[in-house]
């Protein structure tokens, strides 16, 4: 063997060795990090949130119903221009869609406030440590999932939702 040939083998088992070296720990998952983020034609993934009215919310619990997903805050003006399409769309659909408005980070006394305000009666989970909106990969607010009776992601709508665009993407769910 000349010695280009002993140069070229020693960078390929080097760079080789490299690569394995420093490649991702498959065995080594953080609970959090490492869990299913959502995307279009995979399953939602699953949590349980304590709810304003002193319940629980489990998505998997609605499994057999498409359900509705919306990240909001009150201080998110978007959020305070579409929750009456939301609660119109709820009231619509009442028996056949689920509606589930995650607050973010906020007190219990400040959302019941604004939720008795607005007269809404849809299902609003307390995400108070913003846990399941990090899981959910919720970059802005509102960012609202639309998922079918299977459990699967079948749309996302990052921003405010006009009845219209709530009523395509609800059809979108629906069987």
């Amino acid at each position: 063997m000349n010695r280009w040939g002993l140069i070229f083998l020693v960078v390929l088992v080097l760079g080789a060795s490299w690569l394995w070296w420093t490649r991702p720990d498959a065995l080594a998952v953080d609970p959090v990090a490492g869990a299913a983020q959502p995307a279009v034609g995979r399953p939602a993934p699953d949590f349980t949130l304590p709810t304003l009215d002193g319940g629980e919310f489990r998505l998997s619990d609605y499994r057999g119903k498409p359900v509705v997903l919306n990240f909001w805050a009150t201080w998110c003006g978007p959020c305070q221009r579409e929750l009456p399409a939301i609660e119109r769309a709820a009231e619509h659909y009442q028996d056949v869609v689920v509606f589930a408005a995650v607050d973010q980070a906020e007190t219990q006394q400040r959302v019941q406030a604004f939720v008795d305000e607005m007269g809404l009666s849809v299902i609003v989970p307390m995400d108070g440590e913003q846990v399941v909106g990090q899981r959910y990969d919720v970059l802005g607010l509102p960012t609202t999932f639309f998922i079918d009776e299977d459990g699967i992601v079948r749309s996302v709508w990052m921003g405010e939702m006009n009845s219209i665009i709530l009523a395509e993407h609800i059809s979108g769910i629906l069987r």
